[in-house]
């Protein structure tokens, strides 16, 4: 074996040393600071403040450096902005670490962007409110409002919105569609919660026409889920699934346990006559796509209460009522739609009810009267009281009361498929 030069040696020694000293330097630099895992932000903080409950950031700030599983504590107070605070795409948690926004305790944080411009002759200039482009958020608890266009716009994935009250935008409340143009169909958002929200009283000043409760709309990827929601008095409609030609076939949305009511005019009577007013509007442009709508209702909304709106495709209904509504309580006029459980009651005209009536388990509004394949018949006795009293629990769900609840004595209790009672149980 070759021995080393002395020279070799000495370089061998000289390296050591060296690591050695960087080593020893390194060790005595300060550790990077890790995000912070809880923030507070109030009405009256400040960006350079460093966000505990004494010395409160802003959200704008706390959005930007909380880590992912971490907890953005809102104290109570209005918020006021003239723009959109937004959550970049770049800004996300994990799977099991989301990124939460929730309110202090007891206290309720109302984020305010009344004072954002409106420009009627290009909607498209308005700014949201709350923007969620990023994935992997917990959005909870918040008062929403005065948007000059969405409330709150959902574009990343696997994000929960829950308990919010989102209310007077000036477009839809709550919607959900891809966050540029340019995304793929790949990027479209995917996966998403949206619980216990209540929308109501959105308005678009410049043609009443575009104001939903919740729109799930032109460019929505897989996964999104609907659960336990309110639309009322939003000046279109209160759930809307357009499709358009242009971007072709959204992914299937599920809505489950929500109510639709009012909706076609504001609570004070605002509207157009371009106002749509559905309660649950499921397609468009004469696209397939295969919604899942289960056990909801709908009532007293200015057209229909649940409506295939041109979507030929296998929409599956299974357990919802719908009941007064201005025009038909269900219209899908085409398409191998499947019914399952219906409670159709006193609708101003008669259902059209293209698909499946499975196991003849639906009841039917048609000829200003009640029908059934196996002879059922719905009457006013049916129901403990159709005097609408509709509120929210403490975690925002619907609650209605005795309103279109089946009477104990009902033939339509525990007439549906696999014993279930007909209509939302």
């Amino acid at each position: 074996m070759m021995k080393k030069s002395l020279a070799g040696k000495r370089s061998t020694i000289a390296l050591a040393s060296l690591a050695l000293g960087f080593s020893l330097f390194a060790g005595s630099l300060p550790a990077a600071s890790a995000a912070p895992s809880v923030l507070y932000v109030a009405p009256n903080g400040s960006a350079g403040n460093s966000g505990t409950l004494s010395s409160p950031t802003t959200l704008e700030a706390a959005i930007a450096q909380i880590a992912p599983g971490g907890t953005i504590y809102m104290r109570g107070g209005t918020y006021a902005y003239s723009s959109a605070v937004s959550i970049p795409r770049n800004n996300s948690g994990a799977s099991g670490a989301l990124k939460q926004i929730v309110p202090y305790g007891s206290e309720k944080p109302v984020l305010d962007f009344s004072s954002e411009p409106y420009d009627a002759d290009d909607v498209s200039a308005n700014e949201r409110g709350l923007e969620v482009h990023g994935s992997y958020w917990l959005v909870k608890g918040l008062e929403i409002k005065g948007a000059a266009d969405n409330g709150i716009f959902i574009s990343g994935n696997y994000n929960r919105i829950e308990n919010l009250d989102v209310h007077h935008n000036r477009d839809s409340g709550v919607q959900i569609s891809r966050y540029s143009s340019s995304a793929t169909k790949a990027e479209w958002p995917s996966y998403n919660q949206i619980v216990n929200v209540y929308s109501h009283d959105n308005y678009d000043p410049d043609n009443g026409e575009d104001a939903d409760g919740f729109a799930i709309k032109l460019t929505v990827g897989p996964g999104n889920v609907v659960d336990g929601c309110i639309a009322a008095y939003n000046t279109d409609d209160g759930w809307d699934l357009y499709t358009k030609s242009d971007t072709g076939p959204i992914y299937p949305v599920t809505i489950k346990n929500s109510v639709a009511h009012h909706n076609g005019q504001t609570s004070d009577g605002s509207g157009t006559s371009d106002s749509d007013g559905n309660g649950f509007k499921l397609g468009g442009s004469d696209i397939p796509v295969n919604h899942i709508v289960i056990n909801n209702v709908a009532y007293l909304n200015k057209k229909h209460g649940f409506t295939f709106n041109s979507n030929p495709g296998s929409i599956t209904l299974t357990n919802n009522t719908s009941y007064a509504n201005g025009e038909s309580n269900f219209k899908f006029d085409e398409g191998a739609h499947v019914f399952a459980n219906n409670l159709s009651y006193q609708g101003n005209t008669s259902d059209k009810t293209s698909g499946t009536d499975v196991s003849g388990s639906n009841v039917w509004w048609k000829n200003k009267k009640s029908t059934n394949a196996r002879g059922l018949v719905a009457s006013d006795e049916d129901f403990v009281s159709l005097t609408p009293a509709l509120t929210r629990n403490a975690d925002g769900s619907p609650n209605l009361g005795n309103f279109l609840k089946l009477a104990a004595g009902s033939d339509l209790k525990g007439a549906g498929t696999d014993g279930k009672d007909i209509g939302h149980n």
